[in-house]
């Protein structure tokens, strides 16, 4: 497929699988051409691809395409997605607000966390919890809102344990307090594998350097624990360095003998 083919496809075919596929393939090849762009913010509010359940498919897979793209003339209406009645268009418009770090995102990203604690866990009937917290905590942890504090502390005590993670991982990059990321170690010893998969990545994502040995221990899959420990490294490495320090020093050299040991 071309980039013209592409661009074509999304903005003037009828059939649903071939725009939801021209969608995917902009943002996974990162074509940041205006007219791709222009053609992935008009399908933010597409009308057409609808599922059985009247979900928006389109509508989230042209998201998750525009937080890969970086352009800011996508967060405007990246926000007005965060109210679509679909749950997983408000996820990926906040999944991508994350990767776009603009705090012009930060007021409508805080609304969706309003009685998130108190909140029915789960939607009747929907595999879902009522907002998709974990992606909003971990998008206001990344765009380093620290005004955002007092609403995120509540959700460490949120009754599903990944929306826990996400808030201990928010906190972390909030306030830097090692309290937040030994939450997230301790999570790795979990009986649940999803749930110690889950720690694996927020550690990774905040790059918690007194994680990288139990990482390297916990019960999880050595390509997943190489991952996290990669995102360690890269953001150890990535940390300002004092006049005359070597760039490899002790602790990432551990981290890369680690690293070793798992391949």
């Amino acid at each position: 497929m071309t980039i013209e083919q592409a661009i074509a496809n999304l903005k003037q075919t009828q059939d649903p699988s071939t725009r939801y596929y021209a969608a995917w393939w902009l943002g996974k090849f990162r074509v940041r051409e205006n007219a791709a762009i222009e053609a992935l913010i008009e399908s933010l509010s597409d009308e057409i691809d609808r599922s059985p359940d009247g979900g928006y498919p389109l509508r989230r897979n042209a998201a998750k395409a525009l937080g890969k793209l970086g352009d800011s003339r996508a967060v405007p209406p990246l926000i007005e997605s965060l109210s679509c009645s679909d749950y997983y268009v408000r996820e990926s418009a906040a999944q991508a607000l994350e990767e776009l770090r603009d705090a012009q995102a930060v007021p409508a990203l805080v609304k969706l966390l309003e009685g998130g604690v108190e909140a029915a866990v789960f939607v009747p009937g929907k595999p879902h919890l009522v907002q998709p917290y974990d992606a909003v905590l971990e998008a206001l942890g990344a765009l380093h809102a620290t005004e955002t504090i007092p609403s995120v502390m509540p959700f460490l005590e949120h009754p599903v344990p990944r929306v826990q993670y996400a808030a201990s991982r928010a906190l972390y990059q909030l306030t830097g307090d090692t309290q937040y990321g030994d939450r997230l170690v301790k999570a790795l010893r979990e009986r649940d594998l999803q749930l110690r998969r889950s720690a694996l990545m927020d550690l990774g994502a905040i790059g918690y350097l007194d994680a990288a040995k139990p990482i390297s221990e916990t019960l999880a899959e050595n390509s997943l624990k190489l991952i996290a420990l990669k995102g360690i490294l890269e953001r150890h490495l990535d940390e300002p360095l004092d006049e005359g320090t070597p760039q490899l020093d002790d602790r990432a050299i551990e981290v890369m003998q680690y690293m070793d040991r798992l391949l």
